[in-house]
């Protein structure tokens, strides 16, 4: 159809909806053809009691991929037309099992032949296409379990919001939203500390001249984002990657991984092997952040920060790729 043309893939909700619906149409006249009382959204109950017995509305649910309350309308329907009936005795008396009537029973013989002739149709169209849909449609229904569409369009958003992100070294300039940004997450989940106070009200003598970088994340021109490379001068690390924030309004647009590769990035130029952080678990973000570009729990460290309670440490030769 050309609307769908027009739409593009964004449309594709709705273009098997249509489909469905014609599908539908036909296969309630189907029926009428089979002289078979019946409505097509009965069929996926129908065909498990028909072969396989009495059963519960929470195995039918489970079994046909329906929510409860959905079965339990279709049952009171099929319950209606004389086809099932429920609360079948059984062993366990807190069970409402369902079941197909005698009257369900002997419509089952008619449905089956209908259903030999649809299979042998559908079998036709699918000689006749160019693409098997009935295997498109497992092929998808496996690879939107394993990765739903929400989190697919979630990714390309972030792709695309990312491609606005600049990451630049550090000015002057950009020293308000070094501290104001850091100080922001800090006394959200914490309080600040005198460390604190040191790197982010005077960066330049207490980071830059004594060999550190600070990096900014630019999204549309403005600073949202903010990272440091502290010198560490011991033998075990070169650096400590500190003062990691992203403005809570530009979340969710990779700026906090972006920042992370500039920094292991720029470590690397620099000439480190050994990177080391602090952090807190209560903020899993961050923490999954971290294990993503590489970084590995370790303890022992001493620090000057109260709510430190994990330590984390990077071989940059295993460093995220």
């Amino acid at each position: 159809m050309d609307f769908f043309n027009k739409t593009g893939k964004m449309a594709l909700g709705s273009r098997l909806r249509l489909l469905t619906n014609k599908v539908t149409e036909d296969a309630a006249q189907i029926y009428e053809l089979y002289h078979v009382e019946f409505l097509p959204k009965w069929f996926p109950v129908f065909f498990i009691l028909a072969e396989e017995g009495e059963k519960t509305i929470t195995e039918i649910a489970n079994e046909i991929g329906h929510s409860q309350p959905s079965v339990t309308k279709i049952i009171r329907e099929m319950t209606s037309a004389g086809l099932v009936k429920d609360n079948l005795l059984t062993h366990d008396k807190r069970r409402n099992v369902v079941g197909l009537t005698e009257k369900g029973k002997k419509l089952n013989d008619k449905v089956r032949v209908s259903c030999q002739d649809v299979d042998a149709a559908i079998e036709m169209i699918i000689e006749e296409a160019t693409h098997n849909l009935w295997e498109a449609i497992e092929e998808w229904e496996f690879l939107l379990e394993q990765k739903s569409l929400l989190k697919r369009v979630n990714e390309q958003k972030k792709i695309r919001e990312s491609q606005a992100v600049e990451i630049v070294p550090y000015k002057p300039e950009y020293q308000e939203a070094f501290r104001s940004l850091n100080e922001e997450w800090i006394s959200t989940y914490f309080e600040m500390e005198e460390a604190d106070y040191k790197a982010l009200n005077n960066p330049q003598d207490y980071i830059l001249d004594k060999g550190g970088v600070i990096l900014v994340a630019l999204y549309n021109n403005k600073p949202v984002g903010v990272c440091a490379l502290i010198k560490m001068h011991q033998e075990d690390y070169d650096y400590e990657m500190a003062k990691m924030a992203v403005s809570p309004s530009a979340q969710g647009k990779n700026i906090g991984f972006l920042l992370g590769q500039a920094v292991l990035k720029k470590a690397k130029e620099l000439g480190a092997q050994n990177l080391y952080l602090e952090s807190n678990t209560i903020l899993k973000p961050a923490i999954n952040l971290y294990h993503k570009l590489g970084f590995q729990k370790i303890a022992g460290r001493n620090t000057p920060y109260k709510r430190c309670n994990i330590q984390m440490a990077l071989h940059l030769d295993r460093s995220y790729q």
